[in-house]
């Protein structure tokens, strides 16, 4: 196998500052961003994911953001594929790529040689769980799911009955939940790659989300979702989103507004908590730590680091 491709890979929660930061790395080192969030893809959605704005790319170029529509569904293979291509793409104009974001999985497995469907279908299984959901709805299989495998019903909606099954039928076939086998597989870094992860004391981290939320209705999130919502777009793995599901639960007068702010603040600061816990344990990330310092101040421990580690492997 010839030389690995340079990749640097910026990590880290929700609203620790990941987007400036990658601004100005893309710059020192002649970088184009992929977008690693798996939410930033759809168009229309801009606000509650705190997408990047024209200005604030300032000139750098940005990849897998505005790729679908709403009411599309999207899968980490599918990241997987569009990732590793864009790579190529960049590398070959003689550029770094850099990815971006804060979704763990699907950051994994473009960095790892992971493969998504070695495990093999068995016929008999996936139609009597699909004659099950025809007969009782796709509820009773996903609750299912729930119990022996919380962490892919986490990232599976219970829509996407395709993937509900296929969950459960690899549970089946060997009585692991699908998300250990993800786990499980060996851990070969495709890359030469410089992993670095933001992180902050607690209390700041879930300050700094609390006024994102303010922010964000104060730029109009409630006036995005009700576009959402008018378009007639219901069930669909997109409106599973932080920031998303919460207005709905407003516009469907299952909740207060205030009450449906708050909740939404409790779910990204959860969600926050969540992608430490998994960054920090599935990938070998150098972590920079916010708290006490600003971005700037910390911009060139971290551009140091990074140029290091690239040139160590190159060597």
């Amino acid at each position: 196998m010839g030389e690995k491709q340079k990749l640097v890979v910026l990590i880290g929660p929700t609203a620790v500052g990941k987007t400036k930061l990658s601004i100005m790395l893309a710059k020192a080192l002649n970088a184009e961003i992929i977008s690693g969030d798996s939410m930033q893809i759809y168009r229309g959605m801009d606000i509650g994911t705190a997408k990047i704005t024209k200005e604030e790319m300032e000139g750098v170029p940005h990849h897998l953001i505005d790729i679908k529509d709403p009411e599309e569904s999207f899968s980490a293979a599918e990241f997987q594929q569009l990732v590793r291509e864009k790579i190529k793409e960049i590398s070959a104009r003689g550029r770094m790529p850099m990815i971006v974001g804060g979704t763990g999985l699907y950051i994994q497995s473009v960095i790892y040689d992971y493969e998504f469907n070695e495990i093999e279908s068995r016929s008999h299984i996936r139609e009597r769980l699909e004659k099950e959901a025809e007969e009782q709805g796709i509820d009773i299989l996903y609750n299912r799911l729930k119990e022996i495998d919380p962490v892919s019903a986490e990232k599976i909606h219970i829509n996407n009955k395709r993937r509900v099954i296929r969950a459960l039928e690899v549970y089946e076939i060997t009585g692991k939940p699908f998300s250990e086998h993800i786990a499980a597989q060996e851990q070969v870094l495709l890359y030469d790659v410089a992993l670095v992860g933001l992180t902050m004391d607690r209390d700041k981290l879930y300050a700094r989300i609390n006024e994102r939320v303010d922010i964000m209705m104060e730029k109009g999130l409630l006036e995005e979702v009700t576009r959402l919502y008018e378009a007639g777009i219901r069930d669909t793995q997109s409106i599973q989103a932080i920031g998303y599901k919460e207005i709905y639960e407003f516009l469907e007068n299952r909740l207060t507004l205030e009450e449906a702010i708050e909740q939404l603040k409790q779910n990204s600061r959860r969600y926050a908590k969540r992608q430490l816990t998994w960054f920090r344990n599935k990938m070998p990330v150098q972590w920079f730590d916010l708290t006490d310092s600003t971005l700037s101040e910390k911009f060139d421990e971290i551009f140091t680091y990074i140029a290091g580690k690239l040139q160590q492997e190159a060597n």
